[in-house]
């Protein structure tokens, strides 16, 4: 029986997401092709054995239109035979490409596919696909929530009043976040994983100096009259510190079966167990990480207390902080390098970048399963979890 193993991850440092970022001046088909040809140089194949390379990119606008996962391919300098495609499923996006390739993987559709991820937010900025006075929802939408859908930020408010999650404890687990990540670049455990380039070598917006006591001095958001008057029960807790800043960075992974990895000589690092997506209610939008965690180990047979390490996406916090409750989880065991309030969240790229953490820190810990999910805009989310080889 056919299985499908990761047997590399790699990603780029990730960079603020505005005109002076680090990475700001790297084209976003740059940045992918560098992850890519890092990634084959890494795991030592060569790129014309690829049988498929699926990228995830949310705003697919300007720079990052035209199928950008092509063009990051032919950068590369990946044989022109090597086909590649570009998927949206907000910012689950590359995470959904791991999906796809490695269900081509067990289907024998692909002996080796990369599933990857770019965004440059600083080039590209959020919402660059709508156009003002554009309607992405249409009328049939329109009538079936006549009140009107609302922005994330809005879900995440939402949540924090729906969850009673205080201010001060979002804050707290945004200051653990930037705490874990300095700790893990201290102790060197992201150098397996990330690709420097142009001389950026660390995650720009990682703060080592972050306390609850800097954050308590920031304003709210998303603070809005009129959703102040239609949910009254907001308390506006959702700040810049307890959420995830807007990034640039790409990241990919390299996904086999083990058959294949025994004849080129490869090394498995995880085997992709089992996958779920799920949807969930649109006004919320970023709940779906509740049903879809308990979705995937279902369909893998195991229960919570099976999983060492979590990677949930800090979209907000919460979002990570409802899923806790909800769930049961050991927040011990979640984003143990820190997550997205540190570390940055381009969009397309997160869900390979949150691969790539987890399984270099299942093999950093001797983690036997780690299970990795993601909110995404629209009331959707993703979940998988990999397994140990």
């Amino acid at each position: 029986m056919r299985d499908a193993v990761i047997v590399e991850a790699v990603r780029t440092p990730i960079g603020k997401g505005k005109p002076n970022g680090a990475l700001a001046h790297v084209h976003p088909v740059e940045l992918l092709a560098h992850t890519l040809r890092t990634l084959v140089e890494r795991a030592g194949v060569d790129p014309a054995l690829v049988d498929d390379v699926i990228g995830g990119t949310v705003d697919q606008v300007g720079e990052q239109a035209m199928n950008t996962t092509r063009y990051a391919v032919l950068s590369a300098g990946f044989p022109e035979s090597v086909p590649a495609t570009t998927v949206d499923r907000q910012c689950g996006s590359s995470q959904q490409a791991v999906h796809f390739a490695a269900q081509g993987v067990l289907s024998g559709a692909y002996d080796l596919v990369i599933a990857c991820g770019v965004e440059s937010m600083s080039r590209v900025p959020m919402w660059s696909n709508v156009p003002p006075g554009a309607d992405p929802f249409g009328p049939g939408v329109a009538a079936r929530y006549p009140e009107g859908l609302v922005p994330q930020g809005i879900s995440a408010e939402l949540i924090s009043a729906k969850w009673s999650l205080t201010r001060e404890r979002m804050d707290a687990f945004a200051v653990s976040s930037h705490h874990k990540a300095a700790a893990a670049w201290e102790q060197g455990l992201f150098d397996a994983e990330v690709a420097p380039l142009d001389g950026v070598v660390r995650d720009e917006c990682v703060r080592p100096g972050s306390t609850p006591e800097i954050l308590a001095g920031l304003r709210p958001a998303y603070h809005d009259p009129a959703f102040a008057e239609r949910f009254p029960q907001i308390e506006w807790n959702v700040t810049a510190g307890n959420a995830s800043p807007i990034n640039d960075g790409a990241s990919a992974v390299l996904i086999t079966s083990s058959e294949t990895a025994a004849r080129l000589g490869l090394r498995p690092l995880a085997r992709l167990h089992s996958f779920a997506v799920t949807g969930s209610d649109p006004l919320l939008m970023l709940t779906g990480v509740i049903p879809a965690t308990e979705k995937v180990l279902r369909r893998a047979g195991l229960d919570l207390a099976d999983i060492d390490l979590f990677e949930v996406n800090e979209a907000f916090a919460s979002v990570v902080l409802a899923w806790q409750q909800e769930t049961g989880a050991d927040l011990a065991k979640v984003n143990v390098h820190g997550g997205a309030i540190a570390l940055g969240h381009p969009l397309g790229a997160s869900g390979t970048r949150l691969t790539t953490t987890l399984v270099h820190a299942m093999r950093a810990r001797g983690a036997r399963y780690g299970l990795q999910t993601m909110c995404e805009a629209g009331g959707l989310a993703n979940a998988m979890i990999l397994e140990a080889v």
